[in-house]
Order: structure tokens, then C-alpha cells, then sequence
């Protein structure tokens, strides 16, 4: 019997395993968050790079200080990513350990 059969009111919905679609949007799910840090990373580490690069080859006072913008917002994009990404992958351990409603 799945999980969506049974009434609301049996106290074993809970204790039932998760379905084969269950598990598998679950592991799409945290297969999405890992794709999002990537994300994060690839783009703060373009924008360290970018940074570096208009620092090392513009003498041009804008074009350095644009480069010097650029590298701390990277890391900083990076690092925001990466407390997302824990963040989210809490949430969804939480949400295999808690019943459902």
C-alpha cells in the first residue's frame, strides 16, 4: 500500500519507508544543490580571476580599481554559496528525519 493510500490519521505514515519517487526527488533535490554551489564557486572564482587579470594588465586607475572590487566580491560570493549550500543540505537531512503531517 503507498503512503498516499493510507488515511491521514494512521499513526504508521510516518514510520512507512519513502516511495521509489520519493527517493528519487530527494536525490534530484540534493543533486540541485550541489549543482547551485558549483554555480557559486565557478562564478566567484571568474570574478577572482577577472579581478586579478584587469589588476595585473590595465594601468588605468578605473580598471585597477574595478579589479580590486572584483576579487573580495568573488571570494565572498563563493563563500555565501558554500554557507548556502550547508544550509540546504540540513534542511533536506531534516526533512528525511522529520514525520510527515
Amino acid at each position: 500500500m503507498r503512503k498516499m493510500d493510507m488515511p491521514s490519521s494512521s499513526p504508521l505514515i510516518s514510520e512507512l519507508p519513502l516511495d521509489l519517487r520519493d527517493k528519487l526527488a530527494l536525490e534530484r533535490t540534493h543533486l540541485a544543490n550541489e549543482r547551485t554551489v558549483l554555480a557559486y564557486v565557478r562564478t566567484g572564482m571568474a570574478l577572482v580571476v577577472a579581478g586579478f587579470s584587469f589588476i595585473n594588465f590595465f594601468r588605468d586607475y578605473l580598471y585597477v580599481w574595478v579589479g580590486v572590487v572584483f576579487v573580495p566580491v568573488g571570494i565572498g560570493i563563493t563563500v555565501a554559496g558554500w554557507f548556502r549550500y550547508r544550509a540546504k543540505r540540513v534542511r533536506i537531512k531534516n526533512y528525511l528525519h522529520t514525520p510527515s503531517a
